[in-house]
This record gives structure tokens, C-alpha cells and sequence, in this order.
């Protein structure tokens, strides 16, 4: 006799869903879901999670920093993050902040991939930079990455006077581009150095080295002068500025003033001029004008322990080290002249390539000497 087939019974709607690809696998903590809000209270907000479970948002987890998940309606799609699979009411609690974050941080490494640029607000401000807000994350913008209009350039590096000039950017919006992004460690680094430097690009290939540029003295620092031109702007170093030794820019330039230069270097953005190379060397003709032990007036325009800086004439300055300032040992410089006197120094040597004159005080009688002509003044 043979035996009658055996029925299967049919397949709940349930079962069904789950042959067709675990649509409702159960989520982990950690997951992003998504669900529909069916109520919606003061301090909490329940979620049907596709018929798998009711999830909960409540108390500080509701508070996400982007306005995504205020005033929502019974009905609204949402996504959460899960942080716990069962709360006291067997409910999954979940987060909109995890999930305002994750969605940041998307967000983030996006404008990171594609070098997008993106205003961010100023929030706060340190010694070493900018405190910056980007799709509700703090970043850092350093000082090295801000563009020269926003640089702080103090005399001597007065790091309170720099923190004074950052903090004055607080709520001020900068376009930057995201140089650095790491979600593990929460670190954002921008930059708007960079924006500056591809807006300048366009400019900056109309130049080579050598061309000849007019432009306004910007700011003025202990190693050299910013030259503003064409939407541009250069460095000349203090080497740069004057054929002369100066102890500060300040000496020759200021601020406002309009002077020339040529371009001598191009590295990237960074633009070095030198204002000297428009002027004709004056040690070029040293030899015409000054003679090795020629007696010659000089002002001392510096003290040093180790000698004086003389002018011998507004282009020409030498040095009296100080073996040369006396026949005896000599153990304080200022008790033989102070900065302004006007003394008779002998010359010991003359280097023109090196652009180096020495001098001496020591005016031996035995040793004969050539008066030099009158020194030429420019």
C-alpha cells in the first residue's frame, strides 16, 4: 500500500522573507538602520524597524547636532545607529547622534576624495591654529594652512599677539579644503592655503624668473618684506632687500610703500623677489673707491662683542672686528665707541665677491699708508 505524500505546511509570510535573502536579519549594535517613526513623544521617538522590532531614540540620543531629525511626523523614513539590542521594555535602542555622525563623517570623507572646497565657520582659536566646524565636526585649520591675507605675521613671533590675530577670525567663515581625515582617530585637518594656492594658479603662470613686478610693501617681519602684486604676493628676504646689511626691513621699507622687484625663485605658490638685484651692486667698483690701508672715516652703526658695523658710505659698510679695535686686550667694545660715533679706521681688507671689508683701529705710524679720495655717497 503505498503511503500518501507528505503536505509541507505552508510557508508564513515571515518564513517567506527570510528564504528570500534575510531581508530581516536581526541588526547588530553598531548598525545603521532604517525605519519608520510611529510616535513620537518630547523625549523619546519609537521607529518600526521593517517588522523585525520597535526601536527607540530617547534622551540625549535624540539631540543630533544636524537638524536632520527635529520635528519629525508619524510616517517619516529615518536611519538610526543601534546601541543596544534590548532595553528594559525589549525594545532596540538606537541614536540619531551615531547616525548624524556616521552620515558627517561620509560627508567628510567625500570632500576629502574629491578635493571639494567648503565654507566652515571659525569656533574657537589657539597658539597653534583654528578650530573649525564641518558638517557638525570640529576640525583644525593650522596656521601654516591659512592663506597669506589671513596669516599672522608678528615682529619677533609674539605668540600672544598671534593668538590675539586668530582670535579675532572667531565666527568668521573661510573656504577650505579638506587635507586630512581620519574618523578613527576624529581627526579633521583643512587647509586654505590651499584654495588660495589653485586660485592663484591662473595668475601665477603669467610669471617666470627674472620678470621685473611693482607692488605694495604688505608686512614687514625680522627676516624680510611681503610685496603685494597682481592679486599675488611676494617674499623678499632681508638679504634680498638692499645691498647693505640691515637689522630690519623696517630700516629701508614701510608699510603702504610701492616698490619694484625682480622674481628669483618660484616654488609652487611661494614667490621669492629680491629688490637688490634692480640695483646695481656697489662692491662691484669697491676697489675704485677704497684701498687696503687707506685711512677712512666710518660711522659705527652697530655694537657687537665682537666688533663694530661701520658705514663707510650710505652703499659701502665694513666690520672692525674686534682684535682690530685696539693694541691692547679689549674686554667692553662700548668703552671704545657706542653706535653714531664717527672714528678713522684703517682698511685690512677688501673681498668684493663676498662683499666683505675689514677694518682696524689700529693706526700703526710706522706703516705707510694711502689717504683715500673722498668716499662717494649715493
Amino acid at each position: 500500500m503505498s503511503q500518501a505524500p507528505v503536505i509541507a505546511p505552508a510557508q508564513t509570510e515571515f518564513e517567506k522573507l527570510l528564504d528570500e535573502g534575510g531581508y530581516l536579519r536581526y541588526p547588530a549594535v553598531g548598525d545603521v538602520v532604517k525605519g519608520k517613526v510611529i510616535g513620537t513623544g518630547r523625549r523619546e521617538i519609537r521607529i518600526d524597524l521593517g517588522g523585525i522590532a520597535t526601536g527607540v531614540v530617547r534622551g540625549k540620543e535624540l539631540f543630533a547636532e544636524s537638524s536632520q531629525f527635529t520635528n519629525l511626523d508619524p510616517g517619516e523614513q529615518v536611519e538610526a545607529t543601534v546601541i543596544d539590542l534590548e532595553n528594559e521594555n525589549g525594545e532596540i535602542e538606537l541614536s540619531f547622534r551615531f547616525a548624524g555622525q556616521q552620515k558627517a563623517w561620509e560627508e567628510i570623507r567625500r570632500l576629502f576624495t574629491t578635493g571639494e572646497i567648503v565654507e566652515t565657520k571659525i569656533l574657537e582659536a589657539n597658539k597653534g591654529g583654528l578650530i573649525v566646524s564641518i558638517n557638525h565636526v570640529n576640525g583644525f585649520l593650522p596656521v601654516s594652512q591659512l592663506s597669506p591675507e589671513h596669516y599672522p605675521r608678528v615682529t619677533g613671533g609674539d605668540k600672544n599677539k598671534i593668538l590675539e590675530k586668530l582670535k579675532s577670525y572667531i565666527d568668521m567663515k573661510m573656504s577650505v579644503r579638506v587635507i586630512d581625515a581620519n574618523e578613527t582617530d576624529e581627526k579633521l585637518i583643512v587647509s586654505e592655503k590651499a584654495v588660495w594656492e589653485d586660485q592663484q594658479k591662473n595668475v601665477l603662470s603669467q610669471f617666470k624668473i627674472g620678470d621685473m613686478v611693482e607692488g605694495e610693501v604688505t608686512a614687514l617681519a625680522d627676516f624680510g618684506a611681503f610685496i603685494k602684486f597682481d592679486s599675488l604676493e611676494g617674499l623678499v628676504h632681508i638679504s634680498e632687500i638692499a645691498w647693505q646689511r640691515i637689522d630690519h626691513p623696517r630700516d629701508i621699507l614701510k608699510i603702504g610703500q610701492t616698490v619694484k622687484a625682480e622674481i628669483i625663485g618660484l616654488e609652487g605658490s611661494k614667490i621669492f623677489l629680491s629688490m637688490k638685484k634692480l640695483v646695481r651692486d656697489p662692491w662691484e667698483n669697491v676697489g675704485e673707491r677704497y684701498q687696503v690701508n687707506a685711512l677712512v672715516p666710518g660711522k659705527v652703526l652697530k655694537v657687537n662683542p665682537f666688533g663694530f658695523f661701520v658705514e663707510l658710505d650710505p652703499e659701502i659698510h665694513g666690520l672692525a672686528h674686534v682684535s682690530e679695535l685696539s693694541d691692547t686686550p679689549v674686554t667692553d667694545v662700548t668703552q671704545i665707541a657706542k653706535e653714531g660715533d664717527t672714528l678713522t679706521f684703517r682698511i685690512v681688507s677688501i673681498e668684493p665677491k663676498e662683499h666683505r671689508l675689514g677694518l682696524s683701529l689700529k693706526l700703526t705710524p710706522e706703516e705707510p699708508v694711502e689717504q683715500a679720495a673722498e668716499p662717494v655717497t649715493a
